[in-house]
């Protein structure tokens, strides 16, 4: 049999083995509507698809406690290289930005349809509605965006909107870059005559050292000393003087083992509070001279009505009332904004004050 009949049989053969497309197999049926809304569990920017609901920032807490902490955080600061979900406002310039629901996520839709269809993590869709609702809520209060009594349901999410909504915008590249870059190229005599017409450091942009140097400039004493000669004595720096003994401040006096033993406590709270140089305000007050300082003093904080109370009451920050506080400050202070549980060991509760102290006003 010649080549080209083998194929012709394989042809015939394999045609015959294999079922009209067009023929009905009598396999299945249509899927039932309800059966697509089952399977269709997507929501939208304007609340499309979500279902009937609600859930306040307390019963959120206690649902995230439970069931999203062990990752992120009592109070969503993030745990090892869980996401943080709260804080980082104003960061999303910085080299390192920190994106979080609070300062980058454009959409609440984002966050509820996340959370119902994926968390927790290895037992997604276990949450409920109300729970997710919940959940939601207690997200946007830890990112300082509702109050401490705020209720999220169906009928009033679409009037919550997300600090970084604006910052989106359409991927435009094939309109307004890709023609950019598909010309033919040019391959000789592509530039005109280069010509240097200042330096840099007239262009202001050598660095220079604090006596007006350009940087890396050795003094006379180094390069002497390389060179295997002495500077003349008369250009040597006279020793300075020994500097004056200062008293010992109270800071110096605390164990650094407890203040270390401190620093690592803090990373619980870093998401919301800033220690520091530069440190500002976020989702909670910055800490900066907080123990001994008088409560609700941070300037320009929005605190919440039991803390302004307390204040006007004269309320201190001592180690005394911050070890009460931290201990559970929804118990210390019902209605505040701080939606953290509290530190439950003592040694934790002394080593993060000690750490705070460190940090003067």
């Amino acid at each position: 049999m010649s080549k080209s009949l083998k194929l012709l049989v394989c042809s015939v053969a394999l045609t015959a083995a294999t079922p009209v497309l067009a023929e009905k197999t009598g396999l299945g049926r249509p899927a039932l509507p309800e059966e697509v809304a089952a399977w269709d569990v997507a929501v939208l920017p304007d609340g499309t698809g979500l279902p009937e609901g609600s859930g306040d920032v307390f019963t959120g807490d206690e649902v995230f406690a439970e069931k999203c902490a062990s990752c992120h955080g009592d109070f969503a600061e993030g745990i090892d290289n869980w996401p943080v979900l709260a804080g980082g406002q104003g960061s999303l310039t910085n080299r390192r930005p920190v994106k979080t629901i609070g300062s980058y996520w454009p959409y609440l839709s984002t966050v509820w349809d996340y959370i119902h269809r994926s968390m927790p993590f290895g037992a997604a869709q276990t949450v409920t509605a109300d729970e997710t609702y919940a959940i939601t809520a207690f997200l946007l209060y830890s990112n300082g965006l509702v109050e401490e009594d705020f209720v999220l349901s169906k009928e009033n999410f679409a009037e919550v909107a997300l600090p970084n909504e604006g910052g989106f915008r359409p991927d435009d590249r094939a309109e307004a870059e890709y023609p950019l870059f598909t010309g033919e190229p040019c391959m000789a005599d592509c530039s005109g005559e280069v010509k240097v017409t200042k330096r840099a450091v007239t262009l202001n942009v050598t660095p220079m050292d604090p006596d007006g140097k350009p940087a890396g400039t050795l003094p006379l004493l180094t390069l002497a000393a390389a060179a295997g000669t002495e500077a003349p004595a008369e250009e040597m720096a006279p020793e300075a003087a020994p500097a004056e003994e200062t008293p010992a401040t109270e800071t110096a006096a605390i164990d650094p083992a407890l203040v270390a033993a401190g620093e690592k406590v803090f990373k619980k709270c870093k998401a919301c509070h800033k220690v520091g140089d530069g440190a500002k305000n976020a989702v909670g007050p910055m800490l900066n001279g907080i123990v001994g300082k008088a409560a609700g003093a941070s300037d320009g904080f929005k605190y919440s009505k039991p803390m302004a109370a307390a204040a006007e009451g004269g309320l201190v920050w001592n180690h005394e009332t911050l070890a009460e506080f931290l201990a559970s400050p929804k118990t210390y202070m019902k209605g505040t904004k701080m939606s953290f549980a509290g530190l439950k060991k003592a040694e934790e509760i002394d080593a993060v004050i000690a750490y705070l102290t460190t940090f003067g006003g």
